[in-house]
């Protein structure tokens, strides 16, 4: 399928069993298909970028020509095998874009035009020039909210969301410890953290993350690299910084690195939110460590069974992108590269040499 000129106002579009037919973004150039793929599980170096045909939506679909993609550990996951996933494999979830074609039941139901501005979360195959993406899933972007920070607040924002407003519902006074706190989710995990009158401990891992981490409204920093044990020393600091009594709950997006330390920096009935795995997966946990550490909490999160139904998502997304146009949430763009550089992209990501919000620009 190759995006054709169509004047806007020009009438009903011809179908082509039941497809709108596609239009040339606003931006005047014809869209083809080309998308990075995971050949197989492995390291960055089986990221390809290859032509494929054109995508055709399905009935309950639109086909977006994608502006911005956001990269994510989720992507790595899929990419290195430790979420299988059939190879070869189209990576990516998350992105912004611009609506180029409808399926038949999303044309007739009227919700969604061609031309609108929309993003997603959850939705494979983003890593690409163009991209189908199921109409349920569709977030709409506001006119003031441009699309780079459009592609770089869903996943990463509604993760921040629902781990403040739902895991663990903050509330003034509130103590907290945010691991990876100049990272993607960190950054705005922070930064809702605060608004919600919580105080925020975190974690970095240099200068540079510091002073980002405290201008998105950290208390108090720990370098965690200026530690020579981490596992004994960080929860002593922990404990020092609240009086003796541990942190209320412990937001762990590094896993395996963190894990031991997290769960000694928590007060009794604390929570420990493990909802990541950056420096690799936790080995199986006794559940009696949870009874010793003062009948504390384990949960592992996910963004879907926070945005099971489609009010719930809107709901999430709304209030992030209304904040985002008030000025009330700042969202970090650390890095962009260009799509055919995915595998740089993920070298950095892996690396920790990254700050906010990585981004493919196709």
């Amino acid at each position: 399928m190759r995006i054709r000129n169509a004047a806007r106002g020009s009438g009903r579009a011809r179908t082509d069993p039941g497809v709108g037919a596609p239009r040339t973004p606003r931006h005047g150039r014809v869209v083809r298909m080309h998308a990075v793929v995971a050949t197989a599980a492995g390291g960055p170096e089986v990221l390809e970028l290859r032509d494929l045909p054109d995508p055709v939506p399905a009935p309950d679909e639109v086909l977006v020509a994608v502006r911005a993609a956001g990269v994510n550990f989720i992507d790595t996951y899929r990419r290195s095998g430790l979420y299988p996933v059939p190879y070869p494999h189209v990576v990516g979830s998350e992105g912004a874009g611009e609506v180029v074609a409808l399926g038949s039941d999303v044309a007739a139901a009227g919700e969604v035009a061609v031309g609108g501005r929309v993003a997603w979360a959850a939705s494979d195959g983003s890593y690409a020039t163009l991209q189908r993406v199921r109409a349920a899933d569709l977030l709409p972007v506001p006119d003031g909210v441009d699309d780079r920070v459009a592609a770089a607040l869903p996943l990463q924002g509604m993760t921040a969301h629902y781990l403040v407003r739902s895991t663990v519902p903050l509330e003034p006074g509130d103590e907290v410890l945010v691991h990876a706190a100049a990272g993607g989710v960190g950054l705005l995990l922070v930064q809702l953290a605060a608004a919600a009158g919580a105080r925020v401990l975190a974690t970095v891992g240099s200068v540079e993350k510091e002073a980002l981490a405290r201008a998105a409204g950290a208390h108090e920093v720990v370098r965690y690299r200026e530690l020579d044990d981490h596992t004994t020393e960080l929860p002593a600091l922990v404990r020092d910084l609240t009086d003796g009594r541990g942190v209320r709950a412990v937001y762990d997006s590094v896993g395996r690195d963190t894990f031991d330390a997290s769960l000694a920096s928590l007060r009794p009935r604390g929570v420990l939110v493990l909802f990541g795995a950056s420096s690799g997966p936790v080995p199986p946990v006794d559940p009696q460590r949870l009874n010793r550490a003062g009948s504390v909490f384990l949960t592992r999160p996910s963004l879907g069974a926070y945005t099971a139904d489609r009010a719930e998502l809107l709901g999430r997304a709304e209030e992030l992108f209304a904040l985002v146009a008030a000025g009330r949430l700042d969202v970090r763009i650390g890095a962009t590269f260009p799509l055919a550089e995915a595998a740089d992209a993920h070298r950095a990501l892996e690396g920790r040499a990254t700050t906010g919000k990585v981004l493919l620009l196709p």
